[in-house]
């Protein structure tokens, strides 16, 4: 493998960013946490938190630093965004909270998991695997306007989710559906 690499003389472009205003962007990216936050103290190998530095844009005389923060735990994620909100607003920055997504810690005594594991191991003679994630699921929506509602979150094999390489392993989504047909017979009434 070769690598060419070709320097040429260009004219300085009459609009610039400053040395002082690229230091202060630089800086600020630096210093925002990106990556894992904390790890879930309740759950093994569970990310509770993490930011991601999404996108850096800089055209017509603005710098806007975009931020996915994510997390399972509310007042975590909360904790990650005032963290990021002290970095850039010490670097001069303004900073606006938008696109909010609610966390939804997972419950590992929750009713409806046993009964689901339960019926799963039933149907395929195997333990279902129960995995947790700290990223925004609908879950957590219905959890902030219905507090005290027991919920799991299930579905087939995705790749790649929200991506254009999002694939969806076919046979799963049967497996899936058959599952679903027998939660729905096998329901416990609540009293």
């Amino acid at each position: 493998m070769l690598l060419d690499i070709e320097i040429q003389e260009i004219e300085t472009p009459i609009n610039t960013i400053s040395v002082k205003d690229q230091k202060t962007i630089i800086n600020a990216i630096y210093s925002a946490h990106n990556g894992v936050f904390r790890m879930s103290p309740d759950i093994a190998d569970l990310v509770e938190a993490s930011n991601n530095v999404a996108k850096v844009d800089i055209k017509n005389g603005e710098a806007k630093i975009l931020c996915l923060t994510r997390s399972s735990v509310e007042s975590t994620k909360l904790d990650v965004a005032q963290s990021l909100k002290s970095t850039f607003e010490l670097a001069g920055f303004d900073v606006i909270f938008s696109g909010e997504y609610p966390g939804w810690t997972p419950n590992v005594n929750s009713p409806i998991l046993k009964v689901l594991t339960d019926l799963y191991e039933k149907m395929h003679g195997s333990k279902a695997s129960v995995v947790a994630c700290h990223a925004g699921l609908e879950c957590g929506i219905l959890g902030r306007n219905y507090p005290d509602m027991d919920m799991i979150s299930y579905g087939p094999t995705i790749k790649g989710a929200h991506s254009p390489d999002e694939k969806v392993n076919i046979p799963s989504v049967e497996k899936f559906w058959v599952f679903t047909l027998e939660i729905l017979k096998n329901i416990p009434v609540k009293s």
